[in-house]
């Protein structure tokens, strides 16, 4: 099997969801990234987005608690699993090697 890339919205996702921790879920997370990357995503992108993340096997989900304020439905609370943090790892890494590796005159 060959190495999964990650587009950028995913890897936006993937990131918030780091970030949010145990406390991550669509709502939460859509803002996280439009408070850091100043981008505003639709909420079904995001979802789109962390149910693929969860297909490749770098997020787990669990249904949480039941709330009023949500009229009694229960939020899919998102976590990052080791895979998740690997493959952040290896995009940062690779990010870094192309920005080390442009030349210093442009």
């Amino acid at each position: 099997m060959g190495r999964s890339y990650l587009g950028e919205l995913e890897e936006l996702v993937l990131l918030a969801v780091a970030v949010l921790a145990h406390g991550a879920y669509g709502v939460t997370i859509a803002e996280e990234i439009k408070q850091r990357a100043n981008r505003v995503v639709s909420l079904s992108a995001v979802h789109i987005s962390l149910y693929r993340l969860e297909e490749k096997g770098y997020l787990t989900s669990e249904l949480g608690g039941a709330t009023l304020t949500r009229g009694g439905r229960r939020k899919r609370l998102f976590s990052i699993t080791s895979s998740g943090r690997q493959i952040l790892s290896e995009m940062y890494q690779t990010r870094n090697e192309f920005w080390k590796a442009i030349p210093s005159s442009i």
